[in-house]
């Protein structure tokens, strides 16, 4: 049924046509009620009630003014759903001055006629969902001084034409999918002040010099683009310029010493280029800068002692550059400054004391460089500091317990230095404090039961450090703590009860200490519990049954103890489990046939060194995910012959049991090691030289059928494949025939496959390509058995070059070792010495920089924090939980896949690097990331583009 308004709304026009005379409504009226019929929301039409089709003109209308004379001059309609295209009705409104229609879902293009509005002073269709071209047509409009396109789906190159708008002042058309150069008529308008183009990454070439035309510039935002080249020093005449933002684009060259002439600078936004060289001496002219943003380029040399000058700085962002020198003294004169973030880098020499003159310093961060020396005291003058890094530095000595008078600390990591003494009992008096994070030092003494008063704790990491004691029981009191970690340590004791009620924990690894006692049954209350590692301890006793309760769990780790008794079957409950590890304990009894049951058991089952007897479980045929599977130095017995289903198996140890029968007869079982199943006399490893028992008869009865059966079973095979390689060979006439497919594949798989090498390579086609980047091209690929796949084939490296980044052993060694819902799955990867391709998962919805700017599908909110969540979840993972940790180095909107419920998936590691590898030992001395990305820590800027 039509709803009270659309019959309200239809009786008006209704009305209006049958009584033409009786209406007193001028033409503008009309045109508008027009417009409001195309609506295709009866909901939107309820903001519009006063639209009254029996007033003379429109001028008492919600969102119209008019002038004096009754006509319409002012149209305002902002944050307003409107289900329909430009309205086309108002282009007659010959006084109009002011078109505002932003946030409202407009649609279709901007029609040319939109120059017929020649008296418009301000045009603002902001945040629509607008497509085209920016028409030509608008540089007729000689008295436009505002216009703002931003946010809308418009394509193409911005219009020359634009700089016949002599008046212009704002040009607003960042967030589109603007294409093509600048336009060097963009330095006629010289009344400009606000030029935003950033968000359009098709924009490419570079900045022109004629832009310094526009002498009364205050923002130049070109932010997220293909902008190439060098910045201009022309840009030196803007006097009044605040705000230059060029990041994430492709700057190369110095940055010039002229911007040094913008004494009005504010805002110095250059992070993410590949700008090279020193930083200029000469931004020590800039009195009003406030905020300088240089992270991730190719700068060198030191510090420059003269930003002392800039006394007004409130954030300083050098980080992930090649700075080297020590930090100025000079800088004691910023007095103002909030954010000193310097990290990654090779600056050497001590932290200076004079950090501590800083009062308004909330973040600091030094990490990933040459720091040397002691912490000074002084820090603990930082009254407002909430985050304080200086991890991987070469610092020593103890941590200053003057860092407890920083009231607000929010997280603290010293980790990998050479920090020794105890941890200050005023740290745990840090009511704020979330983080604490000193792995990696040679800190010693016990933790105090003083901990329970960080009842904010969300992650408490210690690990490969010499603290000793027992673990106290306070640590019960941590109700928000997430990750704890105290592994290779000196703990001592039991592990207290009192840990099941840490609610939060999603990871606890408290591997390579000295506990003793059991396994504390109040675990079972950790239910958002993704890891538990207690290997390498003195831990006695039973496993919990109640552990089965932990369905969150992905990796659990109980290994070299001292634990007796049967493994509970419970533990099929855990359906989450990737990871199960019980190998060096005193296990008894047999496997429980619900192990078989964990289908996503895909990296790791160890049930080695144990007493385990019985036969393997028949239901292990379901584990067909499963890479590396180790039961040896067991009791157990039967055969093997279940095995032979597991076809996703990496590396197999059945060594030392008293498995009988044959080897299962597959290409995996053949190209085993002797040591894989050596210790097993009953087991036939030769048929022609089994291990005979006392009936010879009937065993060589059985062995002659055998024989036979396995003859048969090889002239059918031999055929089979023989009638396979004719149909291949046949079809591979048609196909194409360049050198790529005379080599040799060498294909390596990580999970169960079933499809060969052929099957994808000859799908590559044109047609099937979903995406391009800088590490190569990706496509959709169907497989024979109608699974949809990725395949991404990396750019081939031509003959004596050696490519700056491997991508292809990148991203092999980064996900071919990992395993997280919230990362993309890597199914295989193929080589034959020219292509190279990487096999994933195919993501229905592809990358959620595709969502939100190409596809036509809306994402709410619930949506977008979904997705938001998921992504979070897999750097957390990358971050906290890969021993050594993982860094993408390439988060954006590109390489974040989405599924078909909105679930995240970090994609692309072509850039991602170990933590604690050589590679990353120093700070990087290339650009690492893409154009458009945004390092996690950096949001804190809120910088737009």
């Amino acid at each position: 049924m039509m709803s009270s308004n659309a019959i309200t709304i239809f009786l008006l026009f209704l009305n209006i046509s049958l009584f033409p005379a009786i209406s007193a409504l001028n033409q503008e009226g009309h045109s508008l009620l027009s417009w409001l019929s195309t609506f295709n929301s009866s909901f939107s039409s309820t903001f519009f009630s006063s639209w009254d089709p029996s007033h003379q003109n429109p001028c008492k209308w919600k969102y119209v003014k008019c002038s004096s004379s009754g006509f319409v001059t002012e149209i305002t309609i902002t944050s307003i759903k409107l289900p329909t295209s430009f309205p086309t009705q108002l282009l007659s409104f010959d006084h109009l001055t002011t078109l505002i229609l932003s946030h409202g879902n407009l649609t279709g293009e901007i029609p040319p006629s939109i120059g017929n509005l020649s008296s418009l002073i301000t045009l603002d269709l902001s945040f629509n969902a607008l497509s085209g071209n920016i028409p030509v047509e608008i540089g007729k409009l000689s008295q436009l001084q505002s216009l703002s396109l931003n946010s809308n789906l418009l394509h193409g190159k911005i219009p020359g034409e634009i700089g016949n708008c002599s008046w212009l002042r704002q040009l607003e058309l960042f967030d589109n999918q603007l294409s093509g150069k600048l336009p060097e008529e963009i330095g006629q308008l010289v009344a400009l002040e606000t030029f935003r183009a950033g968000g359009n990454q098709g924009i490419r070439g570079e900045i022109p010099m004629q832009i310094s035309n526009c002498k009364g510039l205050l923002y130049l935002g070109l932010a997220d683009t293909e902008i190439s080249g060098q910045i201009p020093s022309s840009l030196g005449e803007l006097k009044h310029l605040r705000t230059l933002s060029v990041y994430t684009a492709n700057l190369t060259g110095k940055i010039p010493p002229e911007i040094g002439n913008c004494s009005a600078l504010e805002d110095l936004f250059l992070y993410e280029n590949q700008l090279t060289g020193n930083i200029p001496e000469e931004l020590a002219s800039l009195q009003n800068l406030k905020r300088l943003l240089l992270w991730q380029n190719n700068l060198t040399g030191s510090i420059p002692g003269a930003l002392g000058n800039c006394s007004d700085l409130k954030m300083i962002d050098l980080s992930m550059n090649s700075l080297t020198g020590v930090v100025p003294l000079s800088l004691v004169e910023i007095v103002a400054l909030k954010e000193l973030l310097l990290s990654y880098n090779y600056i050497s020499g001590e932290i200076p004391p004079i950090i501590g003159n800083f009062s308004a310093l909330k973040q600091l961060e030094l990490d990933n460089n040459r720091f040397s020396g002691e912490i000074p005291a002084a820090i603990g003058q930082l009254k407002e500091l909430s985050l304080f890094y200086a991890w991987q530095n070469q610092l020593h000595g103890s941590i200053p317990s003057e860092i407890g008078n920083c009231e607000k600390l929010q997280a603290l990591d010293l980790s990998h230095n050479i920090l020794t003494g105890s941890v200050p009992h005023s740290l745990f008096h840090l009511k704020y404090l979330t983080q604490l994070l000193l792995l990696s030092n040679g800190l010693s003494g016990e933790i105090p039961s003083d901990i329970s008063n960080c009842i904010g704790l969300i992650r408490l990491r210690l690990g490969s450090n010499n603290f000793t004691g027992q673990i106290p029981r306070e640590i019960g009191f941590l109700h928000n703590l997430s990750f704890l970690e105290l592994s290779d340590n000196q703990f001592t004791g039991c592990i207290p009860h009192e840990i099941g009620n840490c609610t939060q924990l999603q990871m606890v690894d408290l591997h390579g200490n000295r506990l003793q006692g059991s396994i504390p049954t109040t675990l079972e209350f950790l239910v958002n519990l993704n890891v538990l590692d207690l290997s390498m301890n003195s831990i006695s006793g039973t496993i919990p049954e109640n552990l089965g309760k932990l369905t969150s769990l992905n990796k659990l780790v109980i290994s070299e103890n001292h634990i007796n008794g049967l493994v509970p079957t419970s533990l099929g409950l855990c359906r989450d489990l990737q990871f199960l590890d019980m190998s060096s304990n005193r296990l008894t009894g047999s496997i429980p046939d619900e192990i078989g049951h964990l289908q996503g058991l895909d990296i790791l089952l160890n049930l080695s060194r144990n007493s385990l007897t019985g036969p393997i479980p028949e239901s292990f045929g379901n584990l067909s995910k499963l890479a590396n599977l180790d039961v040896s130095h067991n009791m157990l017995t039967g055969t093997l012959t279940v095995l032979g289903s597991l076809n996703n198996l990496v590396s197999l140890d059945v060594s030392y049991n008293k498995f009988s029968g044959f080897l299962p007869d597959t290409k995996f079982f053949h190209d085993l090691p002797t040591t894989a199943y050596a210790g097993n006399p009953e087991l036939c490893i030769n048929i022609n030289n089994c291990p005979l028992g006392g009936n010879h008869r009937g065993n060589n009865t059985r062995n002659l059928i055998m024989c036979t059966l396995l003859s048969l079973t090889a002239i059918l095979l031999v055929v089979l494949v023989g009638v396979l390689l004719f149909i291949r060979n046949h079809r591979a006439a048609f196909a194409r025939k360049d050198e790529e497919n005379i080599l040799e594949w060498d294909f390596t798989p990580f999970q169960k496959l079933n499809f060969s090498v052929s099957d994808i390579v000859t799908r590559l086609s044109d047609s099937n390509v979903i995406g391009k980047g800088c590490s190569g091209m990706v496509y959709r690929v169907e497989t024979p058995l109608k699974q949809v796949i990725a395949v991404k084939k990396l750019w081939p490296v031509k003959n004596g070059e050696f490519p700056e980044r491997d991508w292809f052993s990148a991203e092999v060694r980064t996900l071919g070792s990992i395993r997280h819902k919230n990362i993309v799955r890597l199914l295989g990867c193929c080589n034959n010495g020219k292509t190279r391709l990487l096999l994933f998962d195919y993501i229905s919805n592809g990358s959620l920089a595709g969502l939100l700017h190409e596809k036509n599908l809306f994402l709410d909110w619930d949506a977008r924090y979904k997705i938001i969540l998921g992504a979070a979840h897999g750097l957390a993972y990358l971050h906290h939980d890969c021993t050594p940790p993982i860094v993408h180095r390439d988060i954006k909107a590109n390489n974040i896949l989405v599924g078909p419920q909105f679930e995240a998936f970090l994609a692309d590691f072509g850039l991602a690097k170990l933590v604690d590898s050589a590679e990353c030992s120093i700070a990087s001395n290339t650009v690492a990331g893409s154009y458009g990305y945004i390092a996690p820590g950096k949001t804190s800027t809120s910088v737009l583009p």
